[in-house]
């Protein structure tokens, strides 16, 4: 793809579960040599975010690896608040957010994921993969936020049901693997094992 087509964006990682599957905080979790956090950041670099934010989780922590943060604007109340969170910032029209619990997202995806938004009126664009939409590795228009925010006011904390309102493009295909997520101790250790990192 010629870099000078590519669509501007801003990327932001959603870093503020409480993890309590995984008994730890995943996003500064080693799991492939890094933090995830890291890998979710790199990934939206290598895929042309210009900015990228991480939103909730340890700030300090983030902060002393260099990460810009900002805080949940409703702590504890799942990914939808990030997600507002998120697009509810000054920044380009167009941004890419990521769960930190990727261990294998990768630049292409991210900017597959931004082309697609880009290529249409849509407000969201989402990869399908394997029949299920991957709502926490997807594109948002800023201008998705005040319904998101609507819904969430309204009682309303899953992330598909607010985007009934939206305008969604489906994205299929693609490698399972960067659709991945680590949610507790044993997924930790199978895939080190597949990876062949070890412990």
């Amino acid at each position: 793809m010629d870099a000078h087509h590519r669509p501007d964006f801003d990327g932001a990682v959603l870093a503020g579960g409480a993890s309590r599957r995984m008994g730890r905080d995943k996003a500064l979790l080693d799991a492939v040599g890094r933090p995830l956090v890291q890998v979710a950041v790199d990934a939206l670099v290598d895929g042309g975010a210009t900015e990228v934010l991480v939103v909730g989780g340890d700030a300090h922590a983030f902060a002393a690896a260099g990460l810009h943060t900002v805080v949940d604007r409703w702590p504890g109340e799942g990914p939808l608040n990030g997600v507002i969170t998120a697009l509810d910032r000054p920044g380009r029209d167009l941004v890419v957010i990521l769960a930190c619990d990727h261990p294998a997202t990768v630049g292409r995806a991210v900017a597959a994921v931004a082309q697609a938004l880009a290529d249409t009126e849509a407000d969201l664009a989402v990869p399908v993969v394997e029949g299920r939409r991957q709502w926490l590795h997807a594109g948002w228009r800023r201008s998705a936020a005040p319904a998101l925010a609507t819904a969430f006011e309204a009682g309303t904390r899953s992330l598909h049901r607010a985007a009934r309102a939206l305008r969604v493009v489906e994205l299929p295909g693609g490698d399972p693997a960067w659709y991945a997520d680590l949610d507790r101790p044993a997924d930790v250790t199978r895939w080190r094992a597949e990876a062949g990192t070890g412990e």
